[in-house]
This record gives structure tokens, sequence and C-alpha cells, in this order.
């Protein structure tokens, strides 16, 4: 059984990216020179595109939303925030509260935070 997996994950994987390739070819064909009069692309090109899309967009790294990846990292964080959290006082939490408040609103409510310092 293992035997015939290890065959055919090459062969998925060169499927995907044919599959993909053309997905990618068709919906800039169909989108880019129609709406900004971009612009068609061959087969390859939007191979290329799709593979520097995944680069830019996702970096070289491994998988981080995949098992044990960001998500672990993020639920660590968030554990240690809650120990911390659970060792302050009322007014600490309350001040730290505050704080969090005041530095998590859009940039704009920037001056609010300063008006009401003042």
């Amino acid at each position: 059984m293992k035997k015939k997996l290890w065959l055919k994950i090459p062969l998925l994987i060169t499927v995907a990216v044919f599959v993909v390739g053309w997905v990618v070819m068709l919906l800039w064909n169909a989108l880019i020179p129609a709406l900004f009069h971009g612009p068609t692309l061959t087969y390859w090109q939007s191979v290329g595109l799709f593979v520097l899309s995944k680069i830019l967009l996702q970096g070289f790294g491994g998988r981080h939303g995949g098992p044990g990846g960001r998500w672990k990292h993020d639920k660590y964080w968030k554990q240690r925030f809650a120990e911390r959290m659970a060792s302050m006082t009322p007014e600490e939490r309350q001040k730290c509260r505050e704080h969090w408040r005041r530095r998590g609103g859009p940039f704009w409510e920037e001056d609010k935070v300063q008006e009401t310092k003042e």
C-alpha cells in the first residue's frame, strides 16, 4: 500500500500544477483583458504567476496553518497571556485592559486617546 502511495503523490502534484495553471490562465484571460485592458497569458506564464504569488504571499516557509504550525504558536502566547492576567490584581488587570483599549483603536482615533490623557 505504501509503495503505491509513493507513486501516486508525484503524479497528483504534477496534475495539480497543470490544473491550477490552467485555472489561473482561464481566470486571468477572462477578467484582466476585459476589466483593465491588460495582456492575455500563456499557460506557462500563468504557472509562473501562480508560483510567484505563492512565494510572495506565503514565503518559502512551511505550512503555517498546518498541524502544529502558526496556530500552535498563537495558542502558546494566548495561554501565556491568560496566565499573566490571572496573576495580576484586579486593579492591574483593569489598567492593562485600558491600556490595550487605547492602543487597539484605529490610527485616526489616536487624537481622541491623546485628548483623554490631557
